[in-house]
């Protein structure tokens, strides 16, 4: 039989990508879980697997399409399935003939399902096919008729979209329609409310080509996600940077005793590992930092959990793999997780859901260089810690100049959770449990 091989749901908030790579050829003989292609989502570079064993028979995507999760994106023959399920399937086909084929309607379903509401969706193929036509928005849970990358802009601009009225067919909701109804919510909201419903500035650049040759290439997916991402941060955010330094004398000398002792079998222990143990202690004992800013309900939001982003330099761009529960692990738990999400980030491996529901955020600049920067904080975290390079400096102690290293660390924060006393307290906390992080294992 021919099977159609289609994006499957990569993971919450994923809704399309780009094809980066095909994996096979017409007339390869694949095996079950086998790579068909290479897509990149706005969350990771992923494989799509053949979910049976079969001949691949015909391709339907090629390397750059941008696609939808539920396209299909290559047809299968595989070996005949069972008596039982064949007549099944041809029971179903007799019975229903008037219904359009299951074909048509999975190549429909994906974007359709994607308008419910949780509160409205249900299992049931039967009701994608009872409304085919997008509805009006109304209010009290029912879907409205918007693209996932519409309803997403119209979460980043902070506004409901059931109430934005649609100009597309059958009420379809556009992008014109959503910044349309911002500006106009814009004119009635007061000066300082302003900035929560304000796009980012587009403008328009010169011809370039005038004063000399150029080249234009097209953003990369990772590179095109950061730069939204770090835009509406850095809008949304008001950024404080607060500065200080660590005394890593002793954790040095324990990081080489450790890693001695460990030899081989040494799971990369580094002074990343050890600061992720310290900023999730911390993170206990300043939980504002940890902790989210709803203005649209004016509420603070604690989590109960510490899930630490860590960031990762990539050939594609900037990732962000996420540690969870990292004040419930030990340092070397910590060194070994962050290996493994580091290598897989660099080596195209990494799933979607582990670069979500981060709490805070680690980057660590010191392997390359620098004396300190001011990181932008990862909305809708409420802070990240830049690390710098490490260096020795001579310090008067006890009567006499002794050399100590030096860690230069660069607090960013959301100044409106947290105040300059709260950030130079949490700062200091942490350089100086970075004295003897040991003690807290």
């Amino acid at each position: 039989m021919i099977l159609d091989v289609s994006i499957p749901n990569i993971g919450e908030n994923v809704e399309s990508g780009t094809v980066v790579s095909i994996l096979v050829s017409v007339g390869d003989t694949i095996e079950k879980d086998d790579g068909i292609i290479e897509f990149e989502t706005e969350k990771a570079l992923v494989e799509i697997p053949a979910p049976e064993r079969g001949k691949v028979v015909e391709i339907l995507v090629g390397k750059g399409d941008e696609l939808r999760v539920g396209d299909v994106i290559a047809r299968l023959e595989t070996e005949s399935v069972s008596s039982d399920a064949a007549k099944e399937k041809s029971t179903d086909k007799t019975t229903d003939a008037p219904v359009p084929p299951p074909k048509k309607i999975e190549a429909q379903a994906p974007a359709e399902t994607k308008l419910e509401s949780p509160a409205s969706a249900e299992p049931s193929v039967a009701k994608e096919q009872d409304a085919p036509k997008p509805q009006k928005p109304e209010h009290g849970g029912v879907p409205v008729p918007a693209a996932p990358s519409i309803r997403r802009l119209a979460r980043e601009l902070g506004i409901d979209i059931q109430q934005v009225p649609g100009s597309g067919p059958g009420g379809r909701i556009t992008e014109t329609d959503v910044k349309a109804y911002a500006k106009k919510r814009l004119s009635s909201f007061k000066t300082d409310e302003a900035a929560a419903f304000t796009a980012p500035l587009e403008m328009e650049l010169p011809d370039f080509s005038q004063w000399g040759a150029v080249k234009t290439f097209e953003m990369t997916t990772v590179r095109r996600i950061t730069a939204e991402s770090m835009s509406l941060s850095w809008r949304t955010i008001p950024h404080v940077t607060q500065f200080d330094q660590a005394d890593i004398t002793h954790v040095q000398e324990w990081i080489q005793k450790m890693r001695n002792a460990a030899g081989k079998k040494s799971p990369g222990l580094t002074i990343t590992a050890v600061l992720l143990k310290v900023v999730a202690k911390g993170l206990n004992e300043f939980p504002r930092f940890n902790a989210s800013l709803d203005m649209a309900n004016r509420q603070i939001i604690y989590k109960d959990y510490v899930h630490i982003g860590v960031a990762v330099d990539t050939q594609r761009g900037l990732l962000v793999p996420v540690v969870r529960n990292a004040d419930e692990k030990s340092i070397m738990q910590l060194a070994e997780e962050i290996n493994d999400l580091s290598e897989r980030a660099r080596n195209k491996r990494i799933t979607p859901d582990e670069m979500e529901g981060g709490t805070f955020t680690v980057s660590n600049q010191g392997g390359i260089g620098g004396v300190n920067f001011t990181p932008i904080v990862y909305w809708p975290q409420a802070a990240i810690l830049g690390i710098s390079r490490a260096s020795v400096e001579p310090h008067y102690q006890d009567g006499e100049w002794r050399p100590r290293t030096m860690l230069p660390l660069s607090l960013s924060y959301d100044h409106r959770l947290n105040d300059g006393a709260d950030a130079a307290r949490f700062l200091h906390w942490i350089c100086r449990a970075l004295e003897y992080p040991m003690t807290l294992q």
